[in-house]
């Protein structure tokens, strides 16, 4: 067996959770706090509650909200500026992936010098980081447990995977209340993302016997519950299902990484600026059945966690199952089959499949890719 290695922060997890916010802070050794979440979040009602939380333990803050969905790397320098201004000494996230990725890369700035185009890649960061809780509100970006951080290069127009263990916060507050403040439409999107980690992390070349428990349980829960998380906005054992199926897919592929759905949509992201679950969502397929023949019985588990019945079939019959249920599921939650409506043209797909070959998330898939496979795959997705 493979050396491996197994991280997560101390994770709080269930209703009210996000009560637990100022005393984590405390014991973290914090006095004062970067807050850092965005709008749609603060009209949610859910950045007010944490400042009650925060005043609670005594702990003064400071809230930026200057993120934008894909945070830029101009927007990353802005956050470190206020940062130090504020003379903080930790970092809370309250949000999505965007939100949480740009906490985590504030973070490493406020302690490590120079730009954050220079840490892209794995291991680059040197010193320690200042002290960081993140509580999510959506479930699907599992960035509350991970080593990554994905921040778009404005001017080559990709987006950053910068990994590094320095990147896992000290403590994740999962809260599944926070869920009953999306729509259907994220619900989703945040969803079909955590199942195509679940998915790749399971079949990624790095996974290991701890990951991929994880992973197929992600799968089983989100397979019973993300229809009626969608369906219904106050649903609370869908909502606690799904909160729970986002947190053990974002350690298995924290832990195991990815494959090519990343890499691709990674690109797409930094070019045009789309919804990164969206584009997963519509990926998923396309790049499941381009990686069947690398990992058939592991398929064949993946289709069985997904509820497919498989009794009796061939290893080609059960394992080809998983493809069937990630298209019948992605039908039924009406997700778009092309990427066309999202703004990708022809013209795009060279550059694209160029540096999704280079993403670090590729190295991990388990079959081979070059450009021509890529950009096969892109326009299939078209």
């Amino acid at each position: 067996m493979q050396i491996s290695k197994f991280m997560t922060p101390e994770i709080i997890f269930g209703d009210q959770a996000i009560s637990q916010i100022g005393e984590s802070l405390n014991r973290l050794g914090a006095t004062r706090v970067f807050l850092v979440s965005d709008p749609g979040v603060v009209q949610a009602g859910w950045v007010e509650k944490v400042i009650h939380y925060l005043q609670e333990g005594r702990l003064t803050y400071h809230l930026w909200t200057s993120v934008t969905p894909n945070p830029k790397d101009y927007e990353i320098h802005a956050g470190v500026e206020a940062y130090r201004a504020n003379e903080c000494n930790a970092i809370v996230g309250v949000g999505g992936g965007s939100v949480i990725d740009a906490a985590k890369a504030i973070a490493l700035l406020g302690t490590n010098e120079g730009s954050i185009l220079q840490y892209e890649g794995v291991d680059k960061i040197t010193r320690p980081l200042p002290p960081m809780v993140m509580i999510p509100t959506t479930a699907g970006s599992g960035s509350e447990v991970s080593q990554f951080s994905i921040i778009a290069d404005t001017e080559r127009k990709v987006k950053m995977t910068i990994i590094s263990k320095s990147l896992i916060p000290d403590i994740a507050i999962i809260d599944p209340q926070t869920l009953m403040t999306k729509d259907s439409r994220l619900t989703a999107n945040t969803g079909i993302d955590a199942l195509s980690h679940a998915i790749e992390s399971y079949i990624s070349l790095a996974a290991n016997p701890l990951t991929q428990v994880l992973s197929l349980q992600a799968m089983r829960l989100i397979s019973e519950n993300l229809r009626p998380s969608v369906a219904s906005q106050y649903n609370p054992e869908a909502k606690q299902a799904m909160a729970m199926a986002s947190l053990q897919a974002g350690i298995a592929f924290s832990n195991a990484i990815l494959g090519a759905v990343h890499a691709m949509s990674h690109q797409l992201g930094g070019l045009l600026d789309i919804p990164h679950g969206e584009v997963n969502a519509i990926l998923l397929p396309y790049v499941l059945e381009f990686n069947y023949i690398a990992a058939p019985e592991k398929y064949k588990n993946i289709a069985e966690a997904l509820g497919e019945n498989i009794s009796g079939l061939s290893l080609h019959d059960a394992s080809r199952r998983t493809l069937k249920a990630v298209k019948e599921l992605a039908r039924d939650l009406d997700i778009p089959e092309s990427l066309s409506g999202l703004g990708l043209k022809e013209e795009h797909i060279d550059q694209l499949s160029q540096n999704a070959v280079l993403d670090v998330c590729m190295a991990t898939n388990p079959r081979d890719m070059t450009v021509k496979d890529v950009k096969a795959l892109f326009y299939r997705a078209l």
